[in-house]
């Protein structure tokens, strides 16, 4: 294996800058964490502020009773025994709880905050433990119950997970009835190319849907399969249980709402004035807190004095609100500018990894940790590869294209009709532009002759040319469809490699799916991730297999 760093851009400029040029971009984030003493800074900053979060005690055990129904592994309860410890800090990171883990990005977010939080503990002297935050109180089906993968006649196909009820409850709360889990592996069965492996991934896909009735606990279960060894510790963002600590800390958003929003308002005019636009809503009133109704998640506002939702199905005063959630606090969830508060009020958080668009979108927050006397963590960007795999090198070798040529769609496409153009058996553009030159050098003047005998004629004959230069075109489509038939498996080799390395004209870990790349390389690839030296920066690397 051999890995190459590669130049893609972030999908943000916000974070592009951050990572790059930190001093040009200090105002919205705390600390560079380029620099060294940024990590020990914010590790004796977790130790003079241990009082402010939730009891450690308190949070350990309900992380040991959660990891031990999803993902038991001893690794991860010395993780959890540890990080009941005072002192010991946390990496943190999160994602949605998608099908089969959903894109690969989610598996390179798992394998960054592992790497981070052991150089973290080598270079601090002290345990640092990895915890993913699975966002089980997102509520958005539709981005979170589908897979993407290669199917063997080069298509990019969609596996979608099917639910009963359309309520917009979080997806933790959603139910999935075991046909549905059971049509979803069908359909990755047959869309997965046979291979050495495949036997034992599906073993462990249905392994996992056992007693699983719903997706978040489905998704919990795979990570805990795939990286529990490694120790990294589980955490459901809706988890009922975990709610009941939460408690203070809603009690604090809520009492301190307008300030919350006046510095999300007052950051817009900063990311503004530095030239950036936000990439998360800032709306007049906003709560920036969610209700969760019997049969959806609502997203609250503030409108003369009350708490309520944008069709007045719920509304509350304060202190109405503030009694709701001391009776029932598993109906409240954060939004994506409160996240982060929670985050770092539940867990010593020393450093929180990200990607490209949570890094832009946690710019607007600064001011807001510091209301709740807090101070954002280190942002550690994740990291992020393309897998090249042995086949597609030869190709794009036997071609001559680069990784540049491909993520560019206009180049690929160009190289694809140049190398096409040079296997023709006859130049057939040039043919064609012959004939059609010739064609006019002999009719042009009959038109003109015509139009002297009648002027109807000319028309007529202008028409009839028109017939013919269309029928000429014609052929030459179905010329080069006829070469380029000759050519499919070429042609073939050129889809295989934009399809592999940018599908939908995205980079590939945004689409595909981890089992379609444990179908090719085996379970074990996961661990020749882990062995992949950590690039703080986030820059794209190329794993060359």
């Amino acid at each position: 294996m051999n890995v190459v760093q590669e130049q893609l851009s972030f999908a943000g400029p916000l974070a592009e800058v951050y990572v790059n040029q930190f001093s040009a971009v200090e105002l919205l984030y705390e600390s560079d964490p380029g620099q060294s003493e940024s990590w020990a800074e914010r590790a004796a900053w977790l130790d003079q502020t241990e009082h402010t979060r939730v009891d450690r005690k308190a949070l350990a055990a309900r992380l040991r009773e959660y990891n031990g129904r999803y993902n038991s592994d001893p690794a991860v309860e010395r993780a959890i025994a540890q990080l009941e410890q005072p002192g010991t800090a946390v990496i943190v990171g999160g994602q949605q709880s998608g099908l089969f883990t959903g894109p690969l990005l989610v598996v390179y977010k798992a394998v960054t905050i592992l790497k981070a939080a052991k150089v973290a503990s080598d270079r601090l002297k002290r345990p640092v433990v990895p915890v993913f935050w699975i966002a089980g109180e997102d509520h958005d089906w539709d981005e979170v119950n589908h897979a993407y993968v290669l199917s063997p006649d080069l298509q990019v196909r969609r596996i979608r997970l099917h639910r009963g009820a359309m309520d917009r409850l979080p997806v933790s709360f959603t139910k999935v009835t075991a046909e549905a889990w059971e049509k979803a592996v069908s359909e990755l069965e047959q869309l997965l190319p046979d291979s050495e492996h495949k036997a034992g991934i599906l073993e462990l896909v249905r392994c996992c849907k056992e007693d699983a009735d719903n997706l978040t606990a489905y998704f919990a279960k795979l990570m805990g399969a795939l990286f529990g060894k490694h120790g990294l510790v589980l955490l459901d963002s809706s988890d009922p249980e975990l709610r009941r600590l939460e408690v203070p800390v809603f009690e604090r958003m809520i009492r301190q709402n307008d300030e919350l929003e006046m510095s999300y308002h007052e950051t817009v005019r900063d990311m503004a004035g530095l030239g950036y636009e936000p990439s998360a809503e800032v709306v007049e009133g906003g709560a920036n807190l969610f209700y969760i109704s019997e049969r959806e998640r609502l997203l609250l506002f503030k409108r003369n004095g009350r708490f309520e939702d944008r069709k007045g199905k719920v509304t509350f005063t304060a202190d109405e609100l503030l009694g709701e959630l001391r009776e029932h606090p598993e109906r409240f969830s954060n939004n994506v500018l409160t996240r982060p508060l929670m985050q770092d009020s539940l867990l010593p958080v020393l450093g929180s990894v990200l990607g490209p668009g949570e890094i832009a979108y946690w710019g607007l927050t600064r001011k807001a940790f510091h209301k709740l006397g807090l101070k954002m963590p280190l942002l550690l960007p994740r990291e992020a590869f393309t897998v090249v795999d042995g086949t597609l090198q030869k190709y794009m070798e036997k071609y001559q294209i680069s990784w540049n040529d491909v993520k560019d769609p206009e180049v690929f496409q160009r190289k694809r009709e140049t190398w096409l153009a040079s296997q023709e058996r006859m130049q057939v553009d040039q043919r064609f532009n012959e004939v059609i030159a010739a064609f006019g050098e002999l009719y042009e003047p009959l038109l003109e002759e015509l139009s002297g005998v009648q002027s109807g004629l000319s028309r007529l004959g202008a028409v009839n040319r028109d017939k013919i230069l269309d029928q000429i075109e014609y052929l030459r489509g179905k010329a080069k469809d006829a070469l380029e038939k000759i050519h499919e498996t070429g042609l073939r080799h050129f889809d295989r490699i934009q399809l592999s390395l940018f599908p939908l004209n995205k980079p590939q870990e945004r689409v595909y799916n981890l089992f379609e790349a444990l179908n090719r390389y085996g379970l074990d690839w996961i661990e020749e991730l882990m062995d992949i030296p950590y690039e703080l920066t986030g820059k794209h690397r190329i794993i060359y297999l």
